[in-house]
């Protein structure tokens, strides 16, 4: 039962992330297109970690983990290629 929640709230997340992308996307600027790959990478975040947790695989948790450190990298990335 708390695992289809999980995997509903995933659904939902990610849709907001649709949502989300499709405005960002359309900015002229390559800053809005940052935003647009953080948002990618917050919900695919917060999606693998509900998946993980709903169906109790641990890499998939682990994969999540790693995204997050790569999204923090290209952050960095970007604002150092801006000076």
């Amino acid at each position: 039962m708390m695992a289809d929640v999980l995997i509903g709230v995933s659904a939902l997340v990610l849709l907001t992330v649709a949502i989300g992308l499709w405005s960002v996307l359309r900015g002229p600027t390559r800053a809005d297109r940052m935003m647009a790959v953080q948002l990618f990478g917050t919900g695919g975040i917060a999606a693998l970690l509900l998946v993980g947790t709903a169906t109790g695989v641990d890499a998939i948790v682990d994969v999540a983990l790693i995204l997050a450190l790569l999204s923090a990298f290209a952050s960095v990335t970007f604002v150092k290629a801006k000076q």
